[in-house]
């Protein structure tokens, strides 16, 4: 028998796929497939039409078909068979057996021809011998992608490693413009007051338990203290980016394994109270003040405010009792919609009069906290609805096309802070693999075990007030999408409040005193 060619024409006479076998001109053969609907007659059992010339043998699949032209002197039983296993391999190939589907496939389906037909002549193969031949890859075209896979590897691992030289380096020119550095965070609930606990007794004058603050707040662990050693300090050295992030290079190995466990690894300004202990630095200041606002804000995913709250604080922490006898002058930026509140121990009359904090007593020294404590001065709280005090925003902008859900993501921060440590997540419904990230200005990291898209920015400052991010998931409910979820910190506050200068009781030099500031979020989301 001898081929001349095999194609699958719809039902309306179009040609989808054309293979021709042997050496025929062109117009030749696409006279013979353009005559072919013509010659099908209604009702006929037969599957083969003769003509003066050729042999059409034919099979009806669903809306197409799949036809052989041959010579008249071919085997009809060899036609019928090679005819057979074409229509087995057509549905290996194209799943819709209609135009659409055989049009996507029409080149896997060529060379599935190519395999059961050479040269005009049936190959002796079986359905599964021609998947398998072509799928078969070149050793050396293999080879080739690896090599280059690993080159383009290479070469965003050294685009990577430069950003982030650049976003510290950024990060470290802000910090010393504003004189401001980072406090070493502990992640302990620790009741704060003058009592019992401060090392003061009621004996010397001090405060006794019953006189606490009665504030239960996230402290920060300044310092540690073990025992037979000195107090650790309670400040870190303003000089040097590694310690203003709490990180040494023993901790930077570490987190750099847990990444490589696909562990996500978010650069906090908050090390745990284990890692503040072993790499707390040598005492250097005897008195620390720290500012501390938290943010409490819900946003609503069409625009305006569910709830916007700050809570600051104000804590005083003294290494040695010689030192707390002092006052403590204080200035802040003047926003009307902040409201003040002393320790009842403090001097109100003074504070209101003169912004300073001292004691109703000045014979009495502030208590000398161990390590880890701290004494909360002033505490205050900032409600709002006014949207210009967001100081970070985000829109979401979903839509379902087909079988794929395109999200669009912008954030928009104000020029009122630089943030850093920028993390927006976003939950997502259980997916096997991660999303499709078309575009990003920044990184991310899909966390397949909790379903969370991570988004995070090391540094928004005035050269990246706006960023997007685009990607593309299966279908889902829009809804799904929410709530969004955003954290980050920043060395500025919302009381622009800090310690002027300190005024000893007892004359003589003020002692050194260091001062620290962070806003951060508590609960920060879109909904």
């Amino acid at each position: 028998m001898v081929v001349l060619a095999a194609s699958i024409i719809s039902k309306s006479g179009k040609a989808l796929v054309s293979r021709q076998f042997v050496d025929m001109s062109r117009i030749r053969i696409e006279s013979y497939l353009a005559a072919f609907p013509k010659l099908i007659g209604t009702g006929k059992q037969h599957t083969y039409v003769e003509t003066e010339n050729v042999r059409y043998v034919y099979q009806p699949i669903e809306s197409i078909y799949l036809l052989l032209v041959t010579n008249k002197q071919s085997n009809i039983l060899e036609d019928l068979e090679t005819l057979r296993l074409l229509s087995k391999l057509v549905p290996e190939y194209s799943y819709s057996l209609d135009e659409e589907g055989i049009g996507r496939t029409a080149f896997e389906i060529l060379f599935a021809f190519d395999e059961v037909i050479s040269l005009g002549h049936k190959e002796n193969v079986t359905v599964a011998q021609v998947k398998q031949y072509c799928e078969m890859e070149s050793h050396e075209e293999r080879l080739h992608k690896l090599v280059l896979q690993s080159k383009i590897n290479e070469t965003k691992d050294v685009m990577k490693r430069k950003a982030s030289e650049i976003d510290k380096s950024k990060i470290e020119k802000n910090r010393g413009e504003k004189g401001g550095f980072m406090s070493s965070m502990g992640s302990g609930r620790i009741d704060t007051g003058f009592g019992s606990d401060s090392g003061i007794s009621s004996s010397t004058g001090g405060f006794g338990s019953g006189s606490g603050f009665g504030l239960n707040t996230d402290v920060e662990s300044f310092s540690s203290k073990s025992k037979g050693r000195p107090p650790a300090s309670a400040s870190a050295p303003p000089k040097g980016l590694g310690m203003q992030l709490g990180k040494s290079q023993k901790t930077n190995q570490f987190l750099e394994s847990l990444k490589a466990e696909g562990e996500v690894i978010v650069e906090d300004v908050r090390p745990s109270i284990a890692q503040s202990k072993t790499a707390a630095p040598p005492p250097t200041d005897p008195v620390t003040l720290t500012v501390e606002e938290k943010l409490n804000v819900t946003l609503k995913r069409d625009g305006g405010i569910g709830n916007f709250d700050v809570q600051g604080t104000l804590s005083l922490q003294v290494l040695n009792q010689e030192d707390g006898f002092i006052q403590v002058q204080i200035e802040s930026g003047g926003n009307p919609g902040i409201s003040f509140k002393t320790h009842p121990n403090i001097n109100k009359d003074l504070f209101s009069s003169e912004s300073i904090l001292g004691l109703k007593d000045p014979n009495r020294p502030f208590p000398a906290g161990q390590a880890g404590d701290g004494v909360n001065l002033l505490k205050w709280r900032m409600p709002s609805a006014d949207e210009s005090f967001v100081p970070l925003s985000i829109n979401c902008w979903p839509s379902v096309s087909g079988n794929e859900t395109y999200v669009n993501m912008e954030y928009e921060a104000p020029s009122m802070f630089d943030l850093q440590n920028v993390v927006i997540s976003i939950p997502l419904p259980a997916l096997r693999e991660a999303p499709n990230v078309k575009q990003i200005d920044g990184d991310w990291r899909y966390d397949s075990r909790k379903s969370i898209l991570e988004w995070s920015i090391v540094l928004i400052d005035d050269s990246n007030r706006s960023g997007s991010m685009e990607f593309v998931i299966p279908p889902v409910d829009t809804s799904d999408l929410f709530p969004i979820t955003m954290r980050f910190t920043a060395t500025s506050t919302f009381s622009d409040l800090k310690a002027v200068s300190i005024l000893p009781l007892r004359g003589g030099n003020p002692p050194k005193f260091a001062q620290r500031t962070l806003l951060s979020t508590e609960n920060y989301q879109v909904v």
